[in-house]
């Protein structure tokens, strides 16, 4: 990413992230702080150079290893979710990723804790994120599965950018109470993008939309 225009030129410009924001509240997305935040990341910074062309368009796009970054809408739509039913201090996310989504909670929650198990994203993501100077992100390589290793509270949201076909217990005992949980639902047939909040008599969960993610994989790579 050394060396690459942070503002954009062409089509990584702020006129053609402007567009991508306008096409985000036609769908739905209503968070203006959340579309500000979408509008100022530079995401063309997040992909291979000879993808940013299409950094600001509507779609998903490959960052190697068998991975994507997410389409712009479902970045936009987690983060919407997370910030409903008031204010949060910490976030989760699992599935670090380029860092993308990573980058925009950052500017959203004063404390992110994000996981990765491919090393060599890990090590991207890390790069990006100090190159944007956000320094209230903590990274760890380690199996997502596992949540964030070796702490004593919960986390206010949690977030998962791969479709599991099983909450694991781990993410369940880290979110606090009256928290929420965002992540995509495998039932083997569909995915299925899933709210989950502990409230007073125990989790809530809410089917939303149908989803396409990479699976939630064990392990390190």
């Amino acid at each position: 990413m050394s060396g690459r225009n942070h503002q954009g030129i062409g089509m990584t410009s702020q006129r053609t992230r402007d567009r991508l924001i306008r096409r985000l509240r036609q769908q739905g997305i209503q968070n203006d702080q959340v579309l500000d935040v979408m509008r100022r990341v530079p995401r063309h910074l997040f992909v291979d150079e000879a993808l940013a062309h299409r950094a600001y368009e509507d779609t998903a796009l490959p960052i190697g290893y068998g991975q994507t970054i997410s389409q712009p809408f479902i970045v936009a739509h987690m983060t919407q979710l997370l910030l409903e039913d008031g204010n949060a201090n910490s976030v989760l996310e699992i599935g670090t990723g380029c860092g993308y989504q990573t980058a925009v909670l950052a500017k959203l929650f004063p404390q992110v804790y994000s996981v990765e198990r491919i090393e060599a994203l890990y090590q991207q993501a890390k790069q990006r994120l100090a190159e944007l100077e956000l320094y209230n992100v903590q990274l760890r390589y380690t199996d997502g599965t596992e949540g964030w290793p070796n702490l004593s509270y919960r986390f206010d949201r949690i977030i998962m950018t791969a479709a599991c076909t099983e909450i694991p217990e781990a993410l369940i005992a880290q979110l606090n109470d009256g928290g929420i949980m965002v992540l995509p639902f495998d039932n083997g047939i569909d995915q299925t993008m899933t709210k989950i909040t502990r409230g007073r008599n125990g989790l809530v969960y809410e089917a939303l939309e149908k989803v396409a993610f990479v699976p939630l994989l064990p392990g390190l790579n």
